[in-house]
C-alpha cells in the first residue's frame, strides 16, 4: 500500500510502500485511511520521544479519519463501511494513519456523525483531545478565568471554544492578527504574544494557565494566583509556587471524549479550519509544521 513515513534505515521522511496490516484481531478494527492529521508532535514519533510502538519502516500519523474494512472479534460498536475518526497511540500494527490502511484499537475510534466531512474529521482527534482533557482536570467553573498561551493555534483555539462555552472567561495570547477571529470563537481578550511587555498588559490573578507555546510557562506562572493552576502541554511545567499546582500534560486516546467532539463539530458548535493536501505532501508539510511555519494552520493529508 502507498504511505507516507520512515524506512528502516534512514529517520528521513519519504514516500513508501508497505505491506498491508495485519487483520484484525479481538477488539481491533482495520480502515481504509481518507484523510490524517499533521501535527509537530509527528517528529517526537521518529526519533521515539514519544514512542508510540512504531515499527519501520512503517507510516507515520496518529490521527485520522475514514472507513472500516474489518473487524476483529468481540467489536460490536463498528461494522464494515462504518465511517470513523480516532487518535491511536500505541500503534497496534506498528504503522500509522498516512497510509491507505491502519489498524486500530475499536475503543479509540469514535463514529464519524453525519455532516462532519472526512478532513475536518481527521483535524479533529488530537488537537481536540488535548484541549478537552486539559479543560476536564483543570475543571473550572462558570466565570473563571483562563490564561492560554497560543490560543491562534489548532489546540488552543479548540481550547478557546471550549472553555468559553463553559462559561469561563479566557484571556488567550495570540498574533494580531488572529484576535478577530478568536474573539468570534469565545475569547474575552487576545494578547499579541509578538509585544514583549504583554504580561503586563493584562490583569492577573487568572485562576489557571494551559500553557500551548513553547517556552511561555515561567512567563505565565506569575499570572496565577496564589493556589492555582498551570497545565502545560509542552513538557515544560514550572516548579509548584505559591500553592500553584503545576503540572504536563499528555494526550491520550478515548473514543468516548472524541465522539462528544465530533458531534460538536458536526454541530456546528466547535469550528474547525483545516487545510487539506495530499499524502505525497507529507515530507514538505511536516518540515513545515515542525519547523513552526504553519501559521496556525491545521494540515491534513488526503488519500488519492
Amino acid at each position: 500500500m502507498k504511505a507516507c513515513g520512515v524506512s528502516r534505515a534512514e529517520k528521513d521522511v519519504t514516500l513508501l510502500e508497505l505491506p498491508e496490516p495485519p487483520s484484525p484481531g479481538p477488539g481491533q478494527i482495520l480502515v481504509a485511511v481518507e484523510a490524517a492529521g499533521v501535527g509537530p508532535w509527528d517528529e517526537l514519533v521518529i526519533d521515539a520521544s514519544w514512542d508510540v510502538e512504531l515499527r519501520p519502516p512503517a507510516a507515520l500519523g496518529v490521527e485520522g479519519a475514514g472507513r472500516v474494512v474489518a473487524v476483529g472479534a468481540g467489536v460490536t460498536g463498528f461494522a464494515v463501511g462504518d465511517r470513523v475518526l480516532a487518535h491511536e497511540a500505541p500503534l497496534p500494527g506498528g504503522s500509522g494513519f498516512w497510509a491507505e490502511r491502519v489498524l486500530l484499537d475499536a475503543d479509540h475510534a469514535a463514529a464519524c456523525p453525519p455532516g462532519l466531512d472526512v478532513v475536518h474529521a481527521a483535524a479533529l482527534p488530537v488537537n481536540g483531545l488535548t484541549a478537552w482533557q486539559a479543560l476536564e482536570k483543570l475543571d473550572l467553573s462558570r466565570g473563571q478565568r483562563l490564561l492560554i498561551t497560543n490560543g491562534g493555534g489548532a489546540t488552543g483555539a479548540l481550547a478557546v471554544q471550549l472553555a468559553a462555552a463553559r462559561g469561563i472567561e479566557v484571556t488567550a495570547t495570540a498574533s494580531a492578527s488572529a484576535a478577530e477571529r478568536l474573539l468570534g470563537l469565545g475569547a474575552t481578550e487576545v494578547v499579541d504574544y509578538h509585544d514583549p511587555n504583554w504580561p503586563a498588559t493584562v490583569r492577573g490573578g487568572f485562576d489557571a494557565a494551559l500553557i500551548v507555546a513553547d517556552g511561555t510557562a515561567a512567563t505565565a506562572l506569575p499570572l496565577v494566583r496564589d493556589d492555582g493552576q498551570l497545565c502545560s502541554l509542552t513538557s515544560d511545567a514550572p516548579p509548584e509556587e505559591r500553592g500553584i499546582t503545576s503540572w504536563d500534560l499528555y494526550v491520550e486516546a478515548n473514543g468516548a471524549q472524541l465522539l462528544q467532539l465530533a458531534e460538536q463539530a458536526a454541530a456546528g458548535t466547535l469550528k474547525l479550519a483545516p487545510e487539506p493536501l495530499p499524502l505525497s505532501e507529507g515530507p514538505a508539510v511536516l518540515t513545515r509544521v515542525v519547523a513552526g511555519r504553519a501559521g496556525g494552520k491545521k494540515f491534513v493529508l488526503t488519500a488519492g
